[in-house]
């Protein structure tokens, strides 16, 4: 029996982080839409970034894939979308260093996106945040009740 390939399963993610202080309490939330299943993911950390939530967002829609997928992430994190799209192929020559000589923030979370993304075909969109976009928005407030999880926790 042949494998399907990639491209029959299309998943649109959106994907957002957010932060209360940068440092601070922190979210991520992402929306997983593959036709007219939907799933929604969100967590938190105590003390972090918000371009540390932008990636653990991605990393944890990436996670939940349980086969390789053609993927959309839809983000409105430059960061993320540049430094996985052009940025990382200079830090990997350079050992996990920036072209001013110092390492780069947040390897740990690049190095893993980097190794999820090798697994699957994806294209990368950025979409302007805050901006009524309506899956951005439902990720924004999932990014958000990572965050108010934390309280419950």
């Amino acid at each position: 029996m042949t494998q399907e390939p990639t491209s029959n399963k299309v998943i649109d993610i959106y994907t957002d982080g957010a932060c209360k202080g940068n440092p601070g309490p922190g979210g991520w939330g992402a929306l997983l839409r593959f036709g007219t299943q939907e799933k929604e993911l969100f967590g938190g950390e105590a003390a972090t970034t918000n371009n540390r939530m932008e990636l653990m967002a991605v990393i944890s829609a990436l996670e939940a894939l349980k086969r390789p997928c053609h993927a959309i992430i839809h983000t409105d994190s430059q960061y993320v979308q540049k430094g996985i799209s052009e940025w990382i192929h200079g830090w990997k020559r350079k050992n996990w260093m920036t072209a001013a000589k110092t390492p780069v923030k947040n390897a740990d979370l690049w190095k893993r996106l980097d190794g999820l993304v090798a697994q699957h075909e994806i294209e990368w969109r950025w979409v302007k945040g805050h901006a009524g976009h309506p899956e951005n928005e439902r990720a924004d407030a999932l990014a958000n009740r990572g965050v108010t999880s934390l309280a419950d926790s």
